[in-house]
Formats: structure tokens, sequence, C-alpha cells
């Protein structure tokens, strides 16, 4: 297992040290896996057992339990072991940069998984130029919701690997749908959907969706977690629907990778392999504050150990937002997003939200 150790990592052939850097065990449980799977996932890697096979192995080990359980009527127990697989096949598929066979059917696998929680996890789907934009919708159980919270990923990250900040609002009694927007998951794997200069125009559909759903009433605030932050922003300086927007380890000035990996994945998201393509789509969605302004409540989050993505890669979201109702919080040993202050992150978030969304702080316990 990686320990962080960096004569440990060396010992691992190039393509399993990159993996387990990208994926720390921080990342796998920040985003729902067992951490005893996490565990076991970065040993059997370690081992050679190839990354998707280790992970879906992994998750049919959690779909066999959730059967069992079913079967034995124990409902919360299956309904967990669903969630543990759920996250088990996210991290499956992203060991595959391109869009490939194998890729698209772990993510259909991670997608079934994902909707065995229903009714507590209801999948969305909206029409969107030529394709069909998916998402989870999670509501509160206690109370028509106060406010919706749209949150959603980045590159490799989406949707439903954001379950344990969708708990987060719930419990404070706010919506949470989590997007997959145009270059992610089934919207882009299934529908064909790719991000371009205009990718705001798909997000604003999901805010479209909650305007429509009589059950969300309230004001609407987003999150973009990495890569999506990007996204979030210019989407709150764009549409003056959005309520407050939170920012979590994004660039303002996307550029094209220089690890061939990374390069790969950007690709995928754009829907070619053709760099200047590439070039031109990430230069057409540079954050500029002098053209771009966010007049709602700003969240930024940081961490002070993201090698993604710098203190002053995020300023021009700072510079473009009004000093007065932005708040900026940040952790000097936090890792990309905050993998590592996951819980801490999620209540700071969820109560920010509350605060600037719903109109009154939560109630203290």
């Amino acid at each position: 297992m990686t320990t962080g150790d960096p004569g440990t990592e060396a010992a691992l052939p190039p393509l399993v040290a990159a993996q387990h850097r990208a994926m720390p065990f921080t990342r796998l449980t920040d985003c729902g896996m067992d951490p005893a799977d996490a565990r076991r996932l970065l040993a059997d890697t370690t081992a050679g057992i190839p990354w998707q096979d280790a992970a879906a192995i992994l998750a049919d080990v959690q779909l066999e339990r959730a059967r069992l359980a079913e079967a034995a009527g124990h409902r919360t127990t299956a309904r967990q072991a669903y969630r543990f697989a759920s996250a088990a096949l996210m991290f499956a598929q992203m060991a595959y940069q391109s869009d490939t066979p194998e890729k698209r059917e772990l993510y259909a696998r991670h997608t079934a998984a994902t909707a065995a929680l229903e009714p507590g996890v209801e999948r969305v789907e909206i029409p969107h130029r030529d394709g069909v934009l998916g998402g989870w919708l999670c509501l509160p159980t206690t109370a028509p919701p106060r406010a919706t919270v749209i949150v959603w990923g980045g590159l490799s990250g989406w949707g439903a690997a954001y379950l344990p900040i969708a708990d987060a609002y719930t419990e404070r009694g706010l919506a949470c749908l989590l997007a997959e927007g145009p270059g992610q998951g089934e919207s882009r794997l299934r529908h064909g959907l790719y991000v371009d200069e205009h990718v705001t125009d798909g997000f604003a559909r999901f805010v479209d969706l909650v305007e429509a759903d009589p059950r969300l009433g309230g004001p609407v605030g987003v999150q973009g977690v990495s890569f999506g932050g990007l996204f979030a922003a210019h989407l709150a300086a764009a549409d003056p629907r959005i309520g407050a927007v939170a920012v979590n380890g994004a660039p303002a000035v996307p550029t094209v990778p220089e690890f061939r990996t990374a390069r790969e994945q950007m690709a995928a998201v754009v829907g070619t392999v053709d760099p200047d393509r590439v070039a031109e789509v990430m230069d057409g969605l540079r954050f500029d504050p002098d053209k771009h302004r966010i007049t709602c409540p700003l969240l930024l989050l940081h961490g002070g150990q993201d090698p993604l993505a710098r203190y002053e890669d995020q300023e021009p979201f700072l510079r473009a937002a009004e000093p007065a109702t932005t708040t900026v919080r940040i952790w000097p040993d936090g890792e990309h997003t905050l993998y590592n202050h996951a819980a801490e992150r999620d209540a700071l978030t969820a109560d920010w939200f509350t605060d600037h969304l719903a109109g009154q702080a939560t109630p203290k316990r």
C-alpha cells in the first residue's frame, strides 16, 4: 500500500504509482469507499492486480452483500453495501483516461448500483442539445427542503462520487442535486455531451430542473469540485438565479496538462484528440475577473498542499467577487479538494450554504 513514503512509491511501476497519487486513501474514502475496501484496493494494486480489476472485484463483493441483506429484509445494510459498490465502481472506471468500452461498462455498472439506492437517491435526466444530462437528487427526509445546492465534479469524479457531500446537505434540511454535466458521467459516456466554450449552458439546465420541480422551493446554490469549480464560477457570474457559489480546488485559467495521462483525460472531456481544439476550448473557459463578475456570496476552499490548484490559481475568483460576501477557508495541510479534511470541509460548506440560502444558521446541537 502507498503510505506516503517516497521509497515505497518509487518501488511501484509508473502506472500504479500514478494511480496511487491520483487516488490516495483519503480520496477513496472521501468519495464513499468502505475504508477497508480502500486499503485493500491500494494493497492489491501494489501486489500487481490491475486497478480496474481490483476495484471491480471489491464492488462485486459489496453487491453480493447487498443482495443477501435485501433477501434477509435488512434494507439499511443493503443500502450501505450498494453505496460502497457504487464508489468502488466509480474508481474502477478512473483507470481508463479515454472513453473505452471497458470504461463505459464500468460506469454503467456504477450507475446501476447507485440506482439501487432509490427512492432516497433519485435519478434525474434532462434533455440538452442532442443528448441527455444526468444526475442524482437527494432530498431531506424530515421536511420540505429549505433550499437546493447543485454539486458537480471535474475531469474524473462525477455525480454520485459526492454522495457524502449530499448527506451533509440533507442532514441540514437542504436538497442536493449531484450533477453529471457536459463532459461528465453518463452525460458524456452514454449521450455524447462534451465540454466546450458554452459548457455553462449545460450546467444551467440543472437550475432549470430545480425550478421546475415543485418539491424544490427556495434559492439555489452551486458547488464545483476540482476543475468543476471553474464551471461553477462561470455559472454564478452568468446566471442571476444562483444565490451562492462554492469553489473548491479549481484553476481560473485552465491549461493543457504537461503529462500524457492528464492530457488524455482532458481530451476525453472535450471529446476530441485534436490538441489544438482542446487548447482552444481551455482558452475559451478562462475566467477573467475583468469580464466575469460574481455578485452572489462566494466560498473559496483551498488546500495548502494541493499540487493541482495553487492558491494563486484561484485568486481570480476572489477578484471577481464582492469582498463583503466572500469567505475564504484554507487548510495549510490540505490535499487536492481537501480529501484529508472531508468531514470538516463538508460541515463547513453545508453550514455556509444554509446560512446564505436558507437565511438562518443551522440549529446548534
